[in-house]
């Protein structure tokens, strides 16, 4: 943070020329009652479920959630009841000071929204397959999305027990494919599954039809499974970590990538009620983000929201570390912190106002966009 009686300067179009002290200023100054914090960064999100706010229950664990979110998907919605859904989640984000989105997308159904302009994308594209033989088939339909997205794109698993040893293959070594994302250890069922084979993730198989007799387990937990697939020159975003305990940490070598880790506690207490082990991430300085997740599993796109429930449920969590998450470290976990993230000159991260915050943080902090 600056010192209180310091000045933001910028230019009409919100690039950051300094940050001063008063004295310095000169006489053309506006104050606004509060703190100013740069524009927030939304590292993980799904706009593409916006139309399935308030569609699945609460509560439900994971394999009941994700049988629901494929059901849904597949009832065929109108596609302008979709793209007006869509709309109305930017635009939440927008009015919640978020600048810029790591977006899954599944389908091209955001395309539209998104060559409007109005925030940075950097679009995940998701590519599902846990049968070997279906892999490239798999790949060529994650391929044709991601030549429509074309820009700031990559091709990322879902998560590692809904992707098959080919399809990682295949990830890992496609050029593009610097920066990534997965679902890393949403529930202990998935290490469950990963280590025997065995679990409730079964369940989520026998529901879609799919024989996997075939598998037995990697004889690791889930973050050990897929952590060695990926290589030093990436960096991945590994998201909700709910399941993950000191034991997967140790399984982090120099070799594999450079690793965030990204935090959606609204998603994790509606999907399942429990929260990632804040204290250990700390306590081994794991580079943390935050995501709001999709409609499908949240009330709304609000990182403020997101930043406000892990203070209620960590007090101990400073105002300043939240934002640093919310804003520089999301910068640098997209690669776009030459832009956002920081009143760092030249910079253009928005201008959000912050007012009402005491000394009990973000309980009563409400906001408002500058720029």
């Amino acid at each position: 943070m600056s010192d209180p009686d310091s000045v933001l300067i910028t230019s009409a179009d919100g690039t950051v020329q300094a940050v001063v002290p008063a004295a310095a200023a000169g006489d053309d100054i506006a104050y606004f009652p509060g703190m100013l914090c740069p524009g927030f960064v939304n590292c993980h999100c799904h706009l593409e479920l916006s139309h399935l706010r308030g569609v699945i229950p609460e509560r439900t664990g994971m394999v009941d959630f994700l049988s629901a979110v494929i059901r849904a998907r597949g009832a065929g919605d109108d596609p302008g009841k979709i793209s007006e859904a869509i709309g109305a989640g930017e635009q939440e984000m927008l009015d919640g000071g978020i600048m810029a989105v790591g977006d899954i997308c599944n389908t091209t159904d955001t395309l539209e929204q998104k060559r409007k302009g109005h925030l940075y994308y950097h679009n995940f594209i998701e590519t599902i397959g846990f049968i070997e033989k279906s892999a490239r088939d798999r790949w060529a339909h994650s391929l044709a999305v991601y030549d429509q997205f074309g820009g700031s794109a990559s091709i990322v698993p879902h998560a590692p027990y809904s992707v098959s040893p080919a399809l990682f293959r295949m990830i890992a070594g496609f050029h593009s494919n610097r920066l990534l994302t997965i679902h890393n250890q949403e529930s202990e069922e998935e290490n469950v599954f990963l280590r025997s084979g065995q679990g409730d993730l079964r369940r989520l198989y026998r529901q879609l039809g799919l024989d996997i007799s075939f598998y037995h387990g990697t004889g690791k937990r889930s973050f050990e499974s897929w952590f060695s697939w990926f290589h030093h020159d990436q960096t991945c975003i590994a998201v909700h970590n709910v399941a993950t305990t000191k034991e997967d940490l140790l399984a982090m070598t120099e070799e594999g990538p450079g690793l965030y880790f990204c935090l959606c506690p609204r998603a994790n207490l509606y999907v399942t009620g429990r929260l990632p082990d804040i204290d250990l991430l700390l306590l081994n300085d794991c580079r943390i983000v935050v995501g709001t997740d999709s409609l499908a599993s949240n009330q709304v796109l609000s990182i403020l929201e997101e930043i406000r429930t892990l203070q209620g449920m960590f007090p101990r969590l400073t105002t300043s570390v939240l934002l640093q998450w919310a804003t520089l470290n999301g910068a640098k976990a997209l690669g776009i912190e030459d832009t956002f993230g920081s009143f760092t000159p030249g910079r253009r991260p928005g201008v959000l106002l912050l007012q009402g915050l005491m000394e009990e943080g973000l309980k009563d902090a409400g906001l408002r966009r500058l720029l």
